[in-house]
């Protein structure tokens, strides 16, 4: 994997902005993996005193999801695209919250990606300390070709 020097900044892999905008960087990334970084601090999105609960981490591994694509697109020389959470299969968390203080490393691997836009990821979140798991879960996403057209579609 690459280190964390050649990455760009996350807000340019994710098409999120502040204040939704909720990894902090990537910390590692090949053609199959991701390792992005989030810091819990007091003034962390969702924050209810203790941390953050532990429900955002399926948010979490879907912006993941997301910077590898955007990542990879980088590298093919493309625009970053939006895509969807289709859903999470068997989320499960070992915590209540990620704690203040605390630092998470947020890791997605591609199991599929299909052609037609269809993708699914293993994804867990771990202490970045100790490498405790914290969370896991499956997910499913969708990135049409054409985003804007396959939203028109969907209103009409």
């Amino acid at each position: 994997m690459q280190t964390e020097m050649q990455f760009p900044q996350i807000a340019t892999l994710v098409p999120h902005a502040a204040p939704m905008l909720l990894l902090d960087r990537v910390v590692s990334a090949d053609a199959d993996k991701l390792c992005a970084e989030v810091a819990i601090t007091d003034d962390s999105m969702f924050q209810t005193g203790a941390g953050v609960g532990a429900w955002v981490g399926i948010e979490y591994m879907a912006q993941a999801i997301a910077a590898w694509a955007g990542y990879h697109a980088q590298q093919r020389g493309e625009a970053v695209k939006i895509g969807f959470l289709l859903g999470a299969r068997r989320y499960d968390a070992s915590v209540p919250c990620f704690v203040t203080g605390s630092t998470l490393h947020v890791e997605v691997e591609k199991l599929l990606q299909a052609d037609n836009g269809l993708g699914s990821f293993a994804c867990s979140i771990k202490d970045a300390d100790s490498q405790q798991q914290l969370a896991q879960a499956t997910i499913s996403v969708f990135q049409p070709h054409d985003a804007r057209e396959f939203l028109q579609e969907g209103s009409s």
